[in-house]
């Protein structure tokens, strides 16, 4: 056997064990959430976040925000962010650009996340073009298919400016007719007109992708795509004055947790009145006395003007641990039912 043969051989031995992906609608968390609120310590701030959900679910008016930062969707949370966008549980999502692009996108394509069951010197996945996410593997192989991918979608484009939401719609509509999967938060927001933002989009494949892009069409002599991230910061603006009362769902913390906060200080910048955001859950692992933006607590928030602190709960706890929990919990109380659809994606529609 040569040395590419046992290379193959590796690889296959370690890319062997898919990450199942969750579903939140095969078991009934109910029971052991309201168990979990006569606990104390992380339980019962679990059931408190859990109460929260379901009062913004609950409320009418409430338009509420998903926010994900972190590899949970890799480490298999995908199909439960899917079905809150199948069962109208949110209105907007706000994300890293590896948990749209890298994560779920890269799923959309056919490929999968796997688990480690060993973890060898990283040199030497390195040397098997295989990437680690703590415990978790993916074939960079596939990956740098999904960065091309994205390439060629911005080819088959209109040369301009795009926000982010934007151009990951003119993804979630690719999918529509090349996808291999239909549990796809890409494909269901833009079948939904659920808008999703990623402040740092190059920050993902989708930055290799759009680089190539531009130097392909530089050497051309061709005008090329760009990401407008202003245009970001004004449309999801433009989301939290359209909805009036907001909640927001967070999932770690970092850029997409401060920029869906900011837009309350933006529309007050805009000259418009809205209200802060009232209803916050937060779910991180982040210590708070950096002062780093991922572990600030929603009440040093309020000190901002941007959360409400009556009906706001951090839980620290790693996410893919409570997530189960709190969305199961909240599509078996049913309250999302009796929602309207906002589809605040047409508010961009020309």
């Amino acid at each position: 056997m040569n040395d590419l043969s046992r290379n193959d051989t590796r690889k296959a031995e370690l890319l062997s064990s898919v990450v199942e992906h969750i579903d939140i609608k095969s078991f009934d968390a109910r029971p052991i959430v309201d168990a979990m609120k006569k606990m104390s310590f992380t339980s019962r701030d679990l059931g408190r976040a859990a109460d929260i959900y379901n009062q913004m679910l609950a409320d009418k008016d409430c338009s509420i925000f998903l926010v994900i930062a972190g590899s949970t969707s890799a480490g298999g949370c995908m199909d439960l962010y899917a079905e809150l966008i199948r069962n109208n549980m949110v209105d907007a999502v706000v994300a890293t650009g590896a948990s749209i692009v890298d994560m779920d996108f890269f799923e959309a394509l056919g490929h999968k996340h796997y688990q480690a069951l060993e973890i060898p010197d990283d040199d030497t996945l390195r040397s098997l073009y295989i990437d680690r996410i703590y415990d978790t593997y993916i074939d960079e192989e596939k990956l740098q298919e999904t960065d091309h991918t994205i390439g060629e979608i911005a080819n088959s484009l209109e040369a301009r400016p795009y926000s982010s939401r934007e151009f990951i719609r003119e993804m979630g509509k690719w999918l529509t007719v090349n996808g291999k999967k239909e549990n796809s938060l890409v494909k269901l927001a833009y079948e939904h007109d659920v808008p999703i933002f990623c402040p740092a989009f190059t920050d993902s494949s989708a930055g290799f992708g759009l680089v190539k892009h531009q130097v392909d069409r530089m050497k051309e002599g061709k005008p090329y795509l760009t990401l407008d991230s202003i245009a970001d910061f004004r449309e999801l603006t433009d989301i939290k004055i359209e909805a009036g009362v907001s909640g927001l769902l967070m999932v770690g913390g970092g850029v997409p947790k401060n920029f869906v906060q900011d837009t309350v200080v933006c529309a007050e910048i805009l000259g418009k009145e809205v209200e802060v955001h009232k209803y916050a859950v937060q779910i991180t692992v982040a210590d708070v006395r950096d002062g780093a933006c991922s572990s600030s607590t929603l009440q040093e928030a309020a000190s901002w003007g941007k959360v409400s602190t009556a009906l706001e709960q951090m839980v620290f706890a790693e996410a893919t641990s409570v997530m189960p929990l709190l969305a199961s919990d909240a599509y078996h109380r049913g309250h999302w039912r009796e929602r309207a659809q906002r589809r605040f994606a047409k508010l961009f529609d020309k």
